[in-house]
C-alpha cells in the first residue's frame, strides 16, 4: 500500500490547495469546498467498495475497528490510541479490538519462550 503515500502527497501538495483556506482542518473536500460529510463518505466507500468486489458487510466504520486493531497489533500506547480516535475512556476503545490470530499466537508464542526458554517448541506437532 505504498502508493497510498505517494496519492496522499499529490492530493495535500497539488490538489487541497486549490481550494478555499476558510475550510478549517478538514483534509477531503467537496467540489464546492465544503466539508465532506458522512453520507457522501459512505456512498463513495460503498461505491469502491461494490467495484471492487469486496465482501458487503464492510462498511466504513469497519476501518475505524481495523485501524485500532493494527495500531494494538503494532504495540502503539493505550493513551494513543484511545486518543487518535477521540474515545474519553478506554473501555470504549477495548470495543473497538478484535486482534487476528497470527497477532493473538505470536503473544501466546512469545509468554510461552520467556515462561519456559528452551524447553517451549514452537513447531506445530
Amino acid at each position: 500500500m505504498s502508493w497510498i503515500v505517494e496519492v496522499l502527497d499529490h492530493y495535500l501538495a497539488e490538489v487541497r490547495p486549490q481550494f478555499p483556506a476558510d475550510t478549517g482542518q478538514a483534509l477531503w473536500l467537496t467540489e464546492r469546498g465544503t466539508r465532506i460529510g458522512t453520507r457522501m463518505l459512505n456512498v463513495a466507500f460503498t461505491t469502491v467498495r461494490d467495484e471492487a468486489g469486496i465482501d458487503p458487510t464492510l462498511d466504513l466504520h469497519s476501518l475505524r475497528h481495523s485501524y485500532v486493531t493494527h495500531l494494538v497489533e503494532f504495540d502503539y500506547p493505550e493513551r494513543f490510541i484511545q486518543e487518535q480516535v477521540g474515545h474519553s475512556f478506554s473501555s470504549t476503545t477495548a470495543i473497538y479490538v478484535g486482534v487476528s490470530n497470527e497477532y493473538r499466537n505470536r503473544l501466546i508464542s512469545q509468554s510461552m519462550q520467556s515462561r519456559y526458554g528452551q524447553h517451549f517448541d514452537r513447531r506445530p506437532r
